[in-house]
Protein backbone atom coordinates (compact mmCIF):
# COMPACT_ATOMS: atom_id res chain seq x y z
CA UNK A 1 0.00 0.00 0.00
CA UNK A 2 1.31 3.47 -0.60
CA UNK A 3 0.55 5.07 2.70
CA UNK A 4 1.76 8.49 1.91
CA UNK A 5 -0.46 8.73 -1.58
CA UNK A 6 -3.56 7.69 0.04
CA UNK A 7 -2.73 10.14 3.11
CA UNK A 8 -2.18 12.85 0.36
CA UNK A 9 -5.93 11.93 -1.32
CA UNK A 10 -7.02 12.30 2.74
CA UNK A 11 -5.70 15.51 3.51
CA UNK A 12 -7.40 17.27 0.31
CA UNK A 13 -10.64 15.53 1.01
CA UNK A 14 -10.71 17.04 4.60
CA UNK A 15 -10.03 20.44 3.42
CA UNK A 16 -12.43 20.26 1.14
CA UNK A 17 -15.07 18.52 3.20
CA UNK A 18 -16.23 17.32 -0.38
CA UNK A 19 -15.32 14.43 -2.93
CA UNK A 20 -15.91 16.08 -5.91
CA UNK A 21 -14.40 19.25 -5.06
CA UNK A 22 -11.36 17.12 -4.02
CA UNK A 23 -10.94 14.86 -6.92
CA UNK A 24 -11.17 18.24 -8.71
CA UNK A 25 -8.47 19.72 -7.22
CA UNK A 26 -6.51 16.51 -7.17
CA UNK A 27 -7.51 16.18 -11.20
CA UNK A 28 -8.46 12.63 -10.78
CA UNK A 29 -12.25 10.81 -11.33
CA UNK A 30 -14.18 10.99 -7.94
CA UNK A 31 -14.47 7.32 -7.56
CA UNK A 32 -10.93 6.09 -7.37
CA UNK A 33 -10.54 8.99 -4.78
CA UNK A 34 -13.22 7.46 -2.57
CA UNK A 35 -11.61 3.93 -3.13
CA UNK A 36 -8.29 5.41 -1.81
CA UNK A 37 -10.26 6.34 1.15
CA UNK A 38 -11.89 3.50 1.89
CA UNK A 39 -8.31 1.25 1.20
CA UNK A 40 -6.90 3.85 3.86
CA UNK A 41 -9.97 3.49 6.23
CA UNK A 42 -9.48 -0.47 5.96
CA UNK A 43 -5.69 -0.03 6.40
CA UNK A 44 -6.40 1.88 9.83
CA UNK A 45 -9.24 0.37 11.09
CA UNK A 46 -10.87 3.00 11.71
CA UNK A 47 -13.99 5.70 9.93
CA UNK A 48 -12.59 8.88 9.05
CA UNK A 49 -15.62 10.60 7.51
CA UNK A 50 -18.72 10.52 8.52
CA UNK A 51 -20.74 10.01 5.46
CA UNK A 52 -24.41 9.86 7.62
CA UNK A 53 -25.36 12.95 6.38
CA UNK A 54 -25.25 15.19 3.55
CA UNK A 55 -22.75 17.29 4.53
CA UNK A 56 -19.29 15.27 4.79
CA UNK A 57 -17.31 15.66 8.42
CA UNK A 58 -14.28 14.43 9.93
CA UNK A 59 -14.91 11.68 12.76
CA UNK A 60 -12.80 12.46 15.62
CA UNK A 61 -10.20 9.29 14.03
CA UNK A 62 -10.11 11.98 11.13
CA UNK A 63 -9.31 14.69 12.68
CA UNK A 64 -6.44 13.74 15.19
CA UNK A 65 -5.20 11.82 11.66
CA UNK A 66 -5.26 15.41 9.88
CA UNK A 67 -2.55 16.96 12.56
CA UNK A 68 -0.13 13.68 11.83
CA UNK A 69 -0.73 13.20 8.24
CA UNK A 70 0.24 16.87 7.37
CA UNK A 71 3.35 16.40 9.84
CA UNK A 72 4.12 13.33 8.04
CA UNK A 73 3.67 15.05 4.37
CA UNK A 74 5.65 18.30 5.28
CA UNK A 75 8.81 15.63 6.50
CA UNK A 76 8.07 13.76 3.41
CA UNK A 77 8.58 16.69 1.29
CA UNK A 78 11.64 17.90 3.48
CA UNK A 79 13.35 14.30 2.70
CA UNK A 80 12.73 14.55 -0.89
CA UNK A 81 14.17 18.21 -1.13
CA UNK A 82 17.44 17.09 1.10
CA UNK A 83 17.81 13.66 -1.26
CA UNK A 84 17.76 15.87 -4.05
CA UNK A 85 20.06 18.89 -2.66
CA UNK A 86 22.81 15.38 -2.36
CA UNK A 87 22.04 14.20 -5.62
CA UNK A 88 23.04 17.40 -7.07
CA UNK A 89 26.10 17.23 -4.41
CA UNK A 90 25.44 20.20 -2.47
CA UNK A 91 25.15 18.29 1.00
CA UNK A 92 27.15 15.72 2.22
CA UNK A 93 31.03 15.08 3.06
CA UNK A 94 33.21 15.14 -0.10
CA UNK A 95 37.02 13.36 0.23
CA UNK A 96 39.06 15.10 -2.34
CA UNK A 97 42.70 14.81 -3.12
CA UNK A 98 45.23 17.56 -4.75
CA UNK A 99 48.95 16.84 -5.77
CA UNK A 100 51.44 17.66 -2.40
CA UNK A 101 52.78 20.48 -5.03
CA UNK A 102 49.49 22.67 -5.73
CA UNK A 103 49.72 26.38 -4.70
CA UNK A 104 47.70 27.65 -2.03
CA UNK A 105 46.50 30.39 -4.50
CA UNK A 106 44.92 27.34 -6.53
CA UNK A 107 43.65 25.19 -3.67
CA UNK A 108 42.14 28.70 -1.91
CA UNK A 109 40.28 29.37 -5.37
CA UNK A 110 39.56 25.78 -5.91
CA UNK A 111 37.52 25.48 -2.10
CA UNK A 112 36.02 29.14 -2.98
CA UNK A 113 34.08 27.72 -6.42
CA UNK A 114 33.47 24.58 -4.38
CA UNK A 115 31.28 26.80 -1.56
CA UNK A 116 30.05 28.96 -4.05
CA UNK A 117 28.58 25.98 -6.13
CA UNK A 118 27.24 24.03 -3.06
CA UNK A 119 27.39 25.95 0.11
CA UNK A 120 26.16 22.21 2.19
CA UNK A 121 29.16 20.86 1.11
CA UNK A 122 31.62 19.71 3.24
CA UNK A 123 35.14 19.43 2.10
CA UNK A 124 37.83 16.84 2.97
CA UNK A 125 40.90 18.13 1.37
CA UNK A 126 43.94 15.78 1.60
CA UNK A 127 47.02 15.89 0.39
CA UNK A 128 48.20 13.08 -1.73
CA UNK A 129 50.19 12.20 -4.49
CA UNK A 130 48.90 10.84 -8.09
CA UNK A 131 49.23 7.20 -6.94
CA UNK A 132 48.24 7.60 -3.76
CA UNK A 133 45.16 9.39 -5.06
CA UNK A 134 44.31 6.16 -7.31
CA UNK A 135 44.97 3.95 -5.17
CA UNK A 136 42.40 5.77 -2.65
CA UNK A 137 39.57 6.15 -5.31
CA UNK A 138 39.89 2.56 -6.57
CA UNK A 139 39.72 1.68 -2.60
CA UNK A 140 36.54 3.90 -2.60
CA UNK A 141 38.66 5.76 0.44
CA UNK A 142 38.27 9.00 -1.60
CA UNK A 143 35.58 10.53 -3.62
CA UNK A 144 37.56 12.44 -6.56
CA UNK A 145 41.17 14.04 -6.77
CA UNK A 146 43.41 16.04 -9.26
CA UNK A 147 45.80 13.85 -10.45
CA UNK A 148 49.23 13.66 -13.60
CA UNK A 149 48.34 11.75 -16.60
CA UNK A 150 49.16 9.38 -17.35
CA UNK A 151 47.44 7.06 -14.80
CA UNK A 152 45.91 3.58 -14.90
CA UNK A 153 42.32 4.31 -15.72
CA UNK A 154 40.65 1.41 -15.03
CA UNK A 155 37.61 1.55 -12.98
CA UNK A 156 37.69 5.36 -12.99
CA UNK A 157 36.14 8.26 -15.36
CA UNK A 158 37.81 11.91 -15.47
CA UNK A 159 36.94 15.24 -15.88
CA UNK A 160 38.13 18.00 -18.31
CA UNK A 161 41.82 17.84 -18.75
CA UNK A 162 44.31 20.67 -18.67
CA UNK A 163 47.49 21.33 -19.92
CA UNK A 164 50.74 23.09 -18.72
CA UNK A 165 54.01 23.27 -20.44
CA UNK A 166 56.53 22.03 -18.58
CA UNK A 167 60.15 23.77 -18.35
CA UNK A 168 63.76 23.94 -16.67
CA UNK A 169 64.06 25.36 -13.46
CA UNK A 170 67.71 26.40 -13.17
CA UNK A 171 68.93 28.94 -11.33
CA UNK A 172 69.24 32.34 -12.26
CA UNK A 173 73.29 32.80 -12.03
CA UNK A 174 73.26 29.48 -14.48
CA UNK A 175 74.67 30.07 -18.13
CA UNK A 176 71.86 27.83 -18.81
CA UNK A 177 69.15 30.14 -17.60
CA UNK A 178 70.35 32.85 -19.53
CA UNK A 179 68.41 32.11 -23.74
CA UNK A 180 65.17 32.48 -23.09
CA UNK A 181 64.56 29.14 -24.20
CA UNK A 182 66.36 25.74 -23.61
CA UNK A 183 66.81 22.61 -25.36
CA UNK A 184 66.82 19.63 -23.31
CA UNK A 185 70.31 18.15 -25.42
CA UNK A 186 71.55 21.17 -23.50
CA UNK A 187 70.84 19.84 -20.53
CA UNK A 188 73.02 16.86 -20.80
CA UNK A 189 75.67 16.07 -17.82
CA UNK A 190 73.00 17.62 -15.31
CA UNK A 191 70.96 16.18 -12.85
CA UNK A 192 67.30 15.83 -12.98
CA UNK A 193 65.72 16.60 -9.80
CA UNK A 194 62.44 15.03 -9.87
CA UNK A 195 59.40 13.64 -7.13
CA UNK A 196 60.09 10.05 -6.95
CA UNK A 197 58.41 7.57 -9.20
CA UNK A 198 56.28 5.76 -6.63
CA UNK A 199 54.51 9.50 -6.70
CA UNK A 200 53.52 9.41 -10.23
CA UNK A 201 54.84 5.99 -12.08
CA UNK A 202 53.33 6.90 -14.94
CA UNK A 203 54.43 11.11 -15.36
CA UNK A 204 57.74 9.74 -14.09
CA UNK A 205 58.33 7.48 -16.51
CA UNK A 206 57.23 9.62 -19.35
CA UNK A 207 59.75 12.42 -18.38
CA UNK A 208 62.69 10.47 -18.46
CA UNK A 209 61.64 8.52 -21.79
CA UNK A 210 61.19 12.24 -23.60
CA UNK A 211 64.56 13.34 -22.31
CA UNK A 212 66.19 10.52 -23.80
CA UNK A 213 64.07 11.07 -27.12
CA UNK A 214 65.57 14.58 -26.62
CA UNK A 215 69.77 13.85 -25.91
CA UNK A 216 68.91 14.19 -22.23
CA UNK A 217 69.73 11.19 -19.96
CA UNK A 218 70.39 12.94 -16.64
CA UNK A 219 73.74 11.95 -14.98
CA UNK A 220 71.43 10.78 -11.79
CA UNK A 221 67.95 11.15 -10.76
CA UNK A 222 67.70 12.84 -8.01
CA UNK A 223 64.09 12.53 -6.25
CA UNK A 224 62.76 15.39 -3.90
CA UNK A 225 59.03 15.51 -2.75
CA UNK A 226 58.99 18.66 -1.32
CA UNK A 227 59.47 21.55 -3.29
CA UNK A 228 61.76 23.53 -0.67
CA UNK A 229 64.18 20.76 -0.85
CA UNK A 230 64.26 20.81 -4.68
CA UNK A 231 64.71 24.01 -4.40
CA UNK A 232 67.88 23.61 -2.42
CA UNK A 233 69.43 20.69 -5.10
CA UNK A 234 68.80 23.16 -7.41
CA UNK A 235 70.64 25.82 -6.14
CA UNK A 236 73.38 24.09 -5.16
CA UNK A 237 74.40 23.76 -8.73
CA UNK A 238 74.72 20.92 -11.50
CA UNK A 239 71.09 20.04 -11.53
CA UNK A 240 67.55 20.84 -13.79
CA UNK A 241 64.07 20.79 -12.84
CA UNK A 242 61.33 20.07 -15.58
CA UNK A 243 58.45 21.38 -13.79
CA UNK A 244 55.40 24.20 -14.67
CA UNK A 245 56.20 27.79 -14.41
CA UNK A 246 53.54 27.50 -11.56
CA UNK A 247 56.89 26.42 -9.37
CA UNK A 248 59.44 28.97 -9.90
CA UNK A 249 57.40 31.71 -8.45
CA UNK A 250 58.20 30.54 -5.21
CA UNK A 251 61.72 31.03 -4.88
CA UNK A 252 63.16 34.26 -6.99
CA UNK A 253 66.61 32.93 -7.24
CA UNK A 254 64.76 30.48 -9.45
CA UNK A 255 64.63 30.77 -13.47
CA UNK A 256 62.02 28.92 -15.19
CA UNK A 257 62.63 28.57 -19.01
CA UNK A 258 60.58 26.86 -21.68
CA UNK A 259 61.92 24.10 -23.64
CA UNK A 260 62.68 24.56 -27.17
CA UNK A 261 59.81 22.50 -29.08
CA UNK A 262 57.56 22.40 -25.91
CA UNK A 263 58.23 18.09 -26.41
CA UNK A 264 56.68 18.01 -22.42
CA UNK A 265 53.06 18.78 -21.77
CA UNK A 266 52.06 17.36 -17.72
CA UNK A 267 48.44 17.04 -17.95
CA UNK A 268 45.45 17.12 -14.25
CA UNK A 269 42.56 16.15 -14.13
CA UNK A 270 39.94 15.39 -11.80
CA UNK A 271 39.18 11.72 -11.36
CA UNK A 272 36.52 9.52 -9.46
CA UNK A 273 35.24 6.39 -9.34
CA UNK A 274 33.39 5.21 -12.54
CA UNK A 275 30.65 3.39 -10.78
CA UNK A 276 28.75 5.12 -7.73
CA UNK A 277 30.42 8.43 -8.01
CA UNK A 278 29.86 11.11 -5.41
CA UNK A 279 27.29 13.57 -6.67
CA UNK A 280 29.50 16.44 -6.56
CA UNK A 281 32.13 14.53 -8.36
CA UNK A 282 31.32 15.94 -11.88
CA UNK A 283 31.31 18.99 -10.29
CA UNK A 284 34.21 18.76 -8.78
CA UNK A 285 36.24 18.00 -12.16
CA UNK A 286 34.78 20.98 -13.93
CA UNK A 287 35.35 23.43 -11.49
CA UNK A 288 38.85 22.01 -10.77
CA UNK A 289 39.38 22.13 -14.57
CA UNK A 290 38.73 26.38 -14.71
CA UNK A 291 40.64 26.90 -11.82
CA UNK A 292 43.75 25.17 -13.00
CA UNK A 293 43.28 27.53 -16.41
CA UNK A 294 43.08 30.68 -14.48
CA UNK A 295 45.96 30.06 -12.66
CA UNK A 296 47.93 29.55 -15.12
CA UNK A 297 51.08 31.70 -15.79
CA UNK A 298 50.94 33.73 -19.16
CA UNK A 299 53.20 33.18 -21.17
CA UNK A 300 56.81 34.92 -20.97
CA UNK A 301 56.84 37.52 -22.70
CA UNK A 302 59.81 37.26 -25.69
CA UNK A 303 63.54 38.35 -24.34
CA UNK A 304 65.88 39.91 -26.66
CA UNK A 305 68.95 37.97 -26.49
CA UNK A 306 71.00 41.15 -25.05
CA UNK A 307 68.78 41.10 -22.37
CA UNK A 308 69.46 39.55 -19.03
CA UNK A 309 66.55 37.42 -18.13
CA UNK A 310 66.73 38.42 -14.70
CA UNK A 311 66.68 41.47 -12.29
CA UNK A 312 69.98 42.93 -11.37
CA UNK A 313 70.48 43.02 -7.88
CA UNK A 314 73.75 43.48 -7.46
CA UNK A 315 76.34 44.64 -10.30
CA UNK A 316 80.02 43.94 -9.62
CA UNK A 317 81.59 46.52 -11.56
CA UNK A 318 79.59 49.56 -9.12
CA UNK A 319 81.38 48.68 -6.45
Amino acid sequence: MDLLRHLRHFVVVARELHFGRAAEALGMAQPPLSQSIQRLERELAVELFDRSRRQVRLTTAGQLLLGEADELLAGEARLRHLMHRVREGALGVFRAGVPPETPAVTLRALLDRLTASAPGLDVDLHELTSAEQVRMLTERRLDAGLVHHPVESGGLRFGPPVDVPVGALLPRASPLARPREVALADLAGLDLVAPPRVTAPGWYDHLLDVCRRHGFVPARVRPARNPEFAFGLLLAGGAVALEPQALARREPRIAWRPIAGAPLVRRTSAAWPDRSAHPAATMFGQLAAEVLVAQEPAPPAAVAPSERPWPVLFDATHG
